[in-house]
């Protein structure tokens, strides 16, 4: 079974940068395909970004591209997502998530395709 943990979030002034990383554990963790989730207070969980296993594909959320880049390295059995030009509305849990992915290239983008989340790292965005 994979197991994922999130890590880098932190209090960021507007315009900052972060970075987060996830590290996944389990041998099958390099045929996942991961994505980042975030959840603002009092809203729903929303897709960010989602990288396929392969690392071939990548796709993002209207509200974070030209800022975000999601990226993995599937020897150390990380993902990362660079966040830049971070907004005060960037400011929520981020949690990353797995499931197996069946082709090389294909990508996830809502929460019901995934089965496995990580707990999650706040992200805060001062204005």
């Amino acid at each position: 079974q994979v197991q994922l943990v999130e890590s880098g979030g932190g209090l960021v002034q507007t315009g900052g940068s972060l970075r987060l990383s996830c590290a996944a554990s389990g041998r099958t963790a390099s045929t996942y395909v991961m994505g980042w989730f975030r959840q603002a207070p009092g809203k729903e969980r929303e897709f960010v970004a989602a990288v396929s296993w392969g690392g071939s594909t990548t796709y993002y959320a209207d509200s974070v591209k030209g800022r975000f880049t999601i990226s993995r390295d599937n020897a150390k059995n990380t993902v990362s997502l660079q966040m830049n030009s971070l907004k005060p509305e960037d400011t929520a849990v981020y949690s990353c998530a797995g499931r197996n992915g069946f082709f090389s290239g294909i990508v996830y983008t809502t929460v019901k395709d995934y089965d496995t989340w990580g707990q999650g790292t706040q992200v805060t965005v001062s204005s």
